[in-house]
């Protein structure tokens, strides 16, 4: 039988010390062997049905997000689908929004220029929101430190005061457990924590599709696809799928693997699995006299003042990031505990 650790040893060999998948994450054998398929497929003019890819990444992304997949659009960026919750405000609508939160999630409502955008720090999010709030927009957690936003207080606070929600899942989805059908709407690139490659993002919608309207549709989104190449398409998906971006199929044919890996693993293993490395490293940094940005029950570890030293780790063979001053490490499923203890000696003064 197929143990966890047996699992990802089958799928990863780095040959560094990667601890950078809040950047980008590592692809698994399985995802870059359907890959090296597809795209041989095509050079030899007998291209693989790609389309299927999606539907079928589609599928798996549904199901760790706890919804059906005719609620799941599939794109490539998470700043193409803030842009389009943006465009179906009224003018004047309040958004509220965490301070420094990623751009992608909060750049599109300030380009409106029609709209009062308000920043507050996260952990005051939820007391935010008050009466005239339209929209709540929030990474799930935060790319420069880690924080993990109370999503149950958010959603509360705005059912209190008739506002809707927007979920940023980009660094949750994959370690954190989602509920997506308790937002209006949920964004997440599948590029990081979900393993997938680039060119790959989800957005869940209402049944109702939450008022949006779907600007960009293009042949793909037409219930008929095949039949909506010419003119203006005529009858729109009666799916999220209306909201479709034309795929980048070589990234879906590897993501439906990388997607179905994360299944077979289970996320809250995966989060079990994150979070040990995580507390295994914030301790040891207490023991070096560094005190981590608080961020309970997050596998993204950041440290104030030594994003300096990002460089010479990377040197070392040792992958982190520098965000805002900070070192950033984040820990995933194939990370080893001698991964955590590799940082922490070249830590050492």
């Amino acid at each position: 039988m197929e143990t966890f650790e047996s699992l990802v040893r089958a799928e990863f060999a780095p040959k560094n010390t990667y601890l950078n998948t809040a950047s980008t994450g590592l692809l698994p054998v399985r995802a870059v062997e359907a890959m090296r398929t597809a795209v041989a497929s095509v050079a030899a003019g007998r291209p693989a049905d790609m389309f299927a890819d999606v539907e079928a990444a589609r599928a798996s992304f549904a199901r760790l997000a706890g919804v059906p997949a005719a609620r799941v659009a599939a794109g490539a960026s998470v700043a193409v689908y803030s842009g389009l919750i943006a465009a179906a405000l009224p003018a004047g609508a309040e958004v509220l929004t965490a301070e420094a939160d990623f751009s992608s999630v909060v750049n599109p409502f300030h380009v409106r220029g029609d709209l009062k955008v308000r920043a507050v720090p996260l952990e005051r999010l939820a007391e935010s929101v008050r009466p005239g709030t339209a929209l709540v927009a929030v990474s799930a957690a935060q790319s420069a430190d880690g924080r993990v936003a109370d999503l149950a207080a958010i959603r509360e606070a705005a059912r209190t005061h008739g506002a809707r929600t927007y979920v940023d899942a980009s660094q949750a989805a994959g370690w954190l457990p989602l509920t997506a059908g308790a937002y209006d709407y949920v964004s997440s690139v599948a590029f990081k924590w979900l393993v997938c490659p680039r060119g790959v993002a989800f957005l869940v919608v209402p049944e109702d599709f939450g008022g949006l309207t779907a600007l960009f549709a293009g042949w793909v989104a037409g219930e008929a696809p095949w039949d909506s190449c010419y003119g203006p398409v005529e009858e729109l998906a009666h799916s999220a799928r209306r909201f479709d971006e034309s795929p980048s199929l070589f990234s879906y044919a590897g993501a439906r693997h990388s997607l179905e890996l994360l299944e077979q693993l289970g996320v809250e293993r995966v989060r079990t699995h994150d979070l040990g490395l995580a507390d295994r490293f914030r301790a040891g940094l207490r023991e070096l006299g560094h005190e981590p940005v608080p961020a309970p029950g997050s596998p993204i570890v950041s440290v104030p003042g030594l994003g300096r030293l990002q460089p010479e780790l990377s040197e070392a063979g040792v992958e982190v990031s520098d965000r805002a001053g900070n070192l950033r490490a984040a820990f995933h499923l194939y990370n080893t505990p001698a991964d955590v203890d590799r940082l922490l000696d070249a830590l050492r003064p």
